[in-house]
């Protein structure tokens, strides 16, 4: 059991995420910024693994605009072996490394051009992985998409967009439960047709579910992962008490947290905690996991 935070380390002083404003593109801003968010990414792994987090979400923005037409510069072979040797430093530390792409990716959208922008989107995040020789663990995690009034179709066309994309972003591509829109049970209906693993939002499924136990979605979920998939990766979070329905904690409770863990115990689990204050809250969840003999 591994356990990390997504994207950002508030504490380190630096971001990987840097970009800029679409109509500042250049190809010198562009080097730049890729560069310092280069940077920042092995500052964060080191300090990462100095503290025994060893699951980290990388930002989508670690290469600005890189599915965008605009960007026409050759990051992949520019950048290549930087990535190649941050990939190796990752892989010979046991870090996992996942990835999720912004809301306004929908493969299930009826407008082809969403749907077309959404794909070039995912093929970056996939190409990235891949220059970085990451392997198939390494996942992409997105949700289901939009309603549209009819939540069955959207399921059948999420599942019919996803069966004609390159083998080589769907090994990566894993499909998770919102908090509105599709269960972990919609989520399973795809899985069924296509393969897909799901990977089970803890918090979102107390906010939208239609009666399925917590424990028992954990054990379907975590089914759907094969060998090569890895161990079964959850997002875990819990209600902020003075926010709407579905807003995230600030800090990690302590106590919520022990009952996931006592939950969970039957299953092998990889946690990414969706909380604010992001390693603040993983270095304290690491050590109440510290006696939980899944943790490493």
């Amino acid at each position: 059991m591994k356990i990390g935070y997504p994207c950002i380390n508030r504490g380190i002083g630096c971001s990987s995420g840097r970009t800029f404003r679409l109509k500042s593109y250049s190809e010198e801003r562009m080097i730049s910024s890729v560069s310092d968010n280069l940077m920042c990414l092995e500052r964060i792994l080191a300090w990462n693994l100095e503290h025994r987090i060893r699951f980290f979400r990388i930002t989508s923005d670690i290469i600005p605009f890189a599915s965008h037409p605009i960007c026409t510069y050759p990051w992949k072979e520019h950048f290549k072996d930087r990535l190649k040797e941050i990939g190796e430093f990752i892989s010979n530390t046991g870090i996992r490394i996942s990835m999720h792409p912004d809301q306004f990716i929908v493969l299930n959208s009826p407008n082809e051009k969403v749907v077309s922008r959404s794909i070039d989107e995912l093929m970056y995040h996939a190409a990235l992985l891949d220059i970085m020789n990451l392997d198939s663990t390494a996942k992409i995690q997105l949700h289901v998409g939009g309603v549209y009034g009819d939540a069955k179709a959207g399921i059948s066309r999420f599942i019919g967009v996803y069966e004609m994309l390159d083998p080589a972003l769907q090994k990566r591509l894993v499909v998770e439960n919102d908090d509105q829109r599709f269960t972990a049970t919609d989520c399973l209906e795809i899985h069924e047709e296509t393969g897909i693993p799901i990977l089970f939002d803890v918090f979102h499924h107390t906010c939208h579910n239609t009666g399925e136990r917590a424990d028992e979605m954990l054990k379907l979920t975590g089914k759907t992962w094969k060998k090569s998939d890895g161990i079964p990766m959850i997002d875990y979070s819990s209600q902020h008490l003075e926010k709407r329905v579905g807003s995230h904690i600030e800090h990690i409770d302590p106590d919520d947290f022990k009952r996931f863990l006592a939950f969970s115990s039957p299953h092998d689990i990889d946690i990414m905690l969706e909380i604010k204050d992001k390693e603040k809250s993983a270095i304290e969840a690491i050590m109440i996991a510290e006696s939980d003999p899944r943790f490493i």
